[in-house]
C-alpha cells in the first residue's frame, strides 16, 4: 500500500469551512465546498504536469527534447502530454491562481461558475462533473472568498508533492463529515469508513474488475484500491441513480487518482452495464426499497434467479449482484437483517436457491448504530461462484461461514459506532481462512462457525449467525452460585439504604428552600 502524507487539520478546515454558511441549506452546502477542493486539484494536477514537460522538452536527453523554443511551445501545448498522465487541461480563466486573485471580486460567483464552464469546454470528460451553481445562489460573496482563501493554504500548494494526495483525502473527510451533519439524508450517498473498510479486506480485491451499482461518492472503489497491492491494478465500474450523488462520486475518484467509469441511472431498472461480468461487486444499496417498480421486470430479464415482489427490492439488488459476477467472481454487500430470514414466498425462494446452489459464502451479522441512514440492523452478505476448487479458493460448496459481531464496535459519537481496525482484521482473517486452504477454520464460539447445507436447510433454510454460533462461554470465576448470590444481595440493600439516604436529604434540601 502507498505511503499517505500525515494530515491532522481536517477537522479544523472543515469546522472553517462550515462557518462560513450562508443564506444556503446545510445539506446543499457540499455541493459548493466540494467542486471547489476538485477545481484545486485539478489545478494542481495540471501546475505539476506542466512542469515536468517543461523540464522534458528542456533535457536534451529526454525522449521529447526540442532545441528551438517555437517547437518547445508546441509540444508543451499538446493536450496528449496531459491525457497520457490522466491529467486534465486547466484553461487561465479556470486556474487557481486567477481565481485566488480575483477571490475579493464582487463577481467572484461569476468568476467560479465561469471557471468550471471552461473546464467542462476544454475537457469533454468532466461534462456534468462542475456544475455551475456559485452566481444563482443565496451564498454571499464574502463567504466565497473565505471558502477559496481556506483552500488555498500552503498545504495545498501545488509546490508541494504532497498537496494530490492531502486534497483527496480532504474530499474524502468532507464528504463523511457532510454526510454525518446530514444523518438520514447524509447515508444516501455515504457508507462509513469502517463497513466499506471490512467489505474490501473480506472480498480481498488484488487486481480485476470491481463493480458498484449503488455507487454513492464511490468510497468503495477507493477502499478496494487502497487494498491492492498493485496501483491500479483494478478497474472500476458503477452505476448510481441520483445526478448529484454521481457527480461527487466521479469527483473523489479522480481526486484518488482513480479511472471510474460512473454511469447515471437506476441499476434494477436501467442496467447500464448489462454485459459486464466483474471479479468483485461490493456495494451497499438501498434498504427494503418498496414500489421499486418489479412490474417494469420482464419475466425473462437474464438477471433471474426467481421471482421477484414489489413490497421489498433486496432479493432483486441480490439477482442484480449475482448476474454481474463472472465465473470466479465475489459479491460482498450490506442488507437489512430481514433477508436473512425473510418467509415471503419470493424472496425465500431465491434464498433457498442462493444455499441449495452453493452460493451463500458467508454472512456477517453487523453492531447496531453503524449507518447514519438508518436504525434497522445490518448484516454482510457474501456470494461466491469461486466454491468448487477449480482456482486458487478451497473447495466449500458444501459449507457457510457465519461470523456474529454483533458485540464488535465502539462508539464514536452519541449516535454512531465504528469497527476499530482490529475488529476488521479479526473478522476478515477468518473469513481469509474459510477460503483459502492455508489455515484451518476452527469454530470460535459465540463469534464464527462453518455449517454444512444441510444444516442451514434443516433450520428453514435461516441465515442469522446468531442461531448457529451459539453464546461465547462466561468463564467460571470459581465462587459457588449460593455464596455469590448472597454477596449480590447484601450489596443491593446496601445500595437501597444509599438510595433512601440521598432522598431523604434531597427532601430536606427542598424544604430549606421554601
Amino acid at each position: 500500500m502507498t505511503a499517505k502524507a500525515d494530515i491532522n487539520f481536517q477537522k479544523d478546515l472543515f469546522d472553517a469551512a462550515t462557518n462560513m454558511r450562508g443564506s444556503v441549506a446545510p445539506a446543499d452546502y457540499k455541493h459548493y465546498v466540494l467542486p471547489l477542493i476538485f477545481l484545486r486539484y485539478l489545478s494542481n494536477r495540471y501546475n505539476i504536469r506542466k512542469e515536468e514537460i517543461d523540464n522534458l522538452v528542456k533535457d536534451p536527453h529526454s525522449d521529447w527534447y526540442a532545441s528551438d523554443e517555437e517547437t518547445q511551445q508546441i509540444i508543451k501545448e499538446d493536450p496528449d502530454m496531459y491525457m497520457s498522465e490522466n491529467v486534465y487541461v486547466v484553461p487561465e480563466e479556470s486556474s487557481w491562481s486567477h481565481i485566488l486573485k480575483n477571490a475579493k471580486q464582487p463577481n467572484i460567483k461569476e468568476i467560479l461558475d465561469n471557471a468550471m464552464k471552461r473546464l467542462e469546454e476544454e475537457n469533454p470528460d468532466l461534462e456534468g462533473m462542475l456544475p455551475r451553481i456559485f452566481q444563482g445562489s443565496n451564498l454571499p460573496a464574502e463567504n466565497v472568498s473565505g471558502l477559496i482563501e481556506i483552500f488555498s493554504r500552503d498545504v495545498f500548494s501545488a509546490n508541494d508533492e504532497r498537496s494530490v494526495d492531502i486534497l483527496g483525502r480532504v474530499y474524502e473527510y468532507f464528504i463523511s463529515e457532510f454526510a454525518s451533519t446530514e444523518g438520514q439524508r447524509g447515508g444516501e450517498f455515504y457508507t462509513p469508513y469502517s463497513v466499506v473498510s471490512l467489505l474490501a479486506r473480506m472480498l480481498e480485491p488484488i487486481k480485476g474488475t470491481v463493480f458498484d451499482p449503488a455507487c454513492g461518492s464511490g468510497g468503495m472503489f477507493i477502499q478496494s484500491e487502497e487494498y491492492s497491492l498493485s496501483r491500479h491494478g483494478l478497474s472500476f465500474y458503477g452505476q448510481e441513480n441520483v445526478t448529484t450523488t454521481a457527480r461527487l462520486g466521479k469527483m473523489n475518484v479522480l481526486l484518488h487518482g482513480l479511472n471510474a467509469d460512473i454511469r447515471l441511472g437506476n441499476s434494477l431498472l436501467d442496467d447500464k452495464f448489462p454485459d459486464l461480468k466483474a471479479d468483485y461487486v461490493i456495494a451497499n444499496p438501498p434498504f427494503n426499497q418498496d414500489g421499486w417498480g418489479a412490474d417494469r421486470i420482464s419475466n425473462d430479464d437474464p438477471r433471474l434467479i426467481g421471482p421477484v415482489t414489489d413490497s421489498n427490492a433486496n432479493y432483486m439488488w441480490m439477482q442484480h449482484f449475482f448476474h454481474h459476477l463472472n465465473e470466479q467472481g465475489s459479491a460482498g454487500y450490506v442488507m437489512a437483517n430481514g433477508a436473512m430470514t425473510t418467509n415471503h414466498r419470493n424472496e425465500r425462494e431465491v434464498r433457498k436457491w442462493f444455499i441449495n446452489n452453493g452460493y451463500i459464502d458467508c454472512i456477517v451479522a453487523l453492531p447496531e448504530k453503524l449507518f447514519l441512514s438508518t436504525g434497522i440492523p445490518c448484516c454482510l452478505f457474501f456470494l461466491s461462484k469461486n466454491r468448487d476448487g477449480k482456482g486458487k479458493y478451497r473447495e466449500r460448496r458444501d459449507e457457510v461461514l457465519f461470523i456474529d459481531a454483533r458485540q464488535k464496535g465502539s462508539l464514536v459519537s452519541r449516535k454512531q459506532k465504528a469497527l476499530s481496525e482490529a475488529e476488521i482484521e479479526e473478522i476478515a482473517t477468518v473469513y481469509h481462512n474459510f477460503k483459502f486452504d492455508d489455515v484451518k477454520v476452527e469454530d470460535i464460539l459465540g463469534f464464527s462457525k462453518v455449517l454444512k447445507l444441510a444444516d442451514i436447510k434443516e433450520n428453514d433454510y435461516k441465515l442469522t449467525p446468531g442461531i448457529y454460533v451459539g453464546t461465547e462461554e462466561v468463564e467460571d470465576d470459581g465462587v459457588p452460585f449460593e455464596e455469590k448470590m448472597t454477596g449480590l444481595k447484601v450489596k443491593l440493600l446496601e445500595q437501597f439504604e444509599e438510595s433512601n439516604r440521598l432522598q431523604e436529604k434531597i427532601r430536606k434540601n427542598l424544604e430549606g428552600l421554601m
